[in-house]
């Protein structure tokens, strides 16, 4: 009786609490008349689509070919506005380049320097050792040759970002015409928000979560001359892009998934032999079991 007594107050002052969060949300839909309607971003915002690239799984891998011409985009394309500050010149080896070509594409750029007879600040060629510069000297530059908006650093943007590389390649290729483009319904833009406007400077794309980018379509057709003679569409370029973004976020990722599976097949090994250990230390101690007639 006391254990029922007990259960029924409980449940009334559980019942009491969720009565008083209800009642100021309740109030607030009654005072404004109606619920909030859903806005342009919710309507309109598509979701990445399926990006499969080489290192993806259990069992990825680099695609070297790939690394290299994501590379080659981001020096020929993205490096105008976007930094690399935690990959080094010599990660390059990691690509296939070897030491020569890494000292090669390490002079093609310009990093700060000092002259080590006057001690001024300066500028001079890129050694294996150094990191990739940035394109701007510091933020108020960078903000100031992008609408006040700073670039955002690409070392670890996969990282950064939910979706990952699938979103870089679905935002590198979403670009759309705000008067045409339509949703699920069939419906543009226009016609379901009337008030909606995209900023002077700003460009619509349903993939950027606000569906304004202040970034101009940054790959065309034809914008890159592979080395490898890949054509270079504007979908292919994203994608080799993404894939040489994810190895900037973790150049390790491969070896560490390798090691990975080294480590389980050592430690389901180290099973099996601890219990096959375990049976033969005990077998003359533990009795046997009796068989039946």
């Amino acid at each position: 009786m006391i254990r029922l007594l007990g259960i029924l107050i409980g449940l009334f002052f559980a019942g009491a609490v969720l009565l008083w969060s209800f009642i100021p949300g309740a109030k607030t839909v009654i005072q404004q008349g109606e619920f909030v309607e859903a806005t342009a971003t919710e309507e309109f915002h598509r979701e990445p689509g399926p990006l499969h690239l080489a290192s993806d799984g259990p069992f990825g891998h680099w695609d070297v070919q790939q690394l290299q011409r994501g590379y080659q985009v981001y020096k020929q394309v993205c490096s105008a506005c976007h930094g690399l500050k935690f990959v080094a010149f010599r990660d390059l080896a990691q690509l296939g380049y070897n030491e020569a070509e890494v000292k090669a594409a390490a002079a093609e750029w310009t990093v700060p320097g000092i002259d080590p007879t006057t001690g001024e600040v300066n500028t001079r060629p890129g050694t294996p050792t150094d990191y990739f510069p940035s394109p701007f000297a510091n933020d108020v530059a960078a903000a100031g040759a992008n609408g006040g908006k700073i670039p955002p650093d690409l070392s670890l943007v996969v990282k950064a970002r939910e979706g990952g590389p699938a979103y870089l390649h679905s935002l590198l290729t979403g670009y759309r015409d705000v008067a045409t483009y339509k949703n699920e319904a069939g419906r543009t833009i226009g016609e379901e928000f009337p008030d909606f406007e995209v900023p002077n400077g700003g460009y619509f794309n349903p993939y950027f979560p606000s569906l304004a980018i202040g970034m101009p379509p940054p790959l065309t057709d034809g914008a890159v001359t592979y080395a490898d003679g890949t054509q270079a569409s504007a979908d292919q370029m994203a994608k080799d892009v993404a894939a040489f973004l994810v190895w900037t976020a973790e150049p390790s990722k491969v070896k560490r998934t390798a090691v990975g599976w080294w480590w389980l097949g050592f430690l389901i090994f180290a099973t099996v032999l601890a219990y096959l250990a375990k049976k033969q230390v005990w077998a003359p101690v533990k009795p046997k079991r009796a068989r039946k007639a």
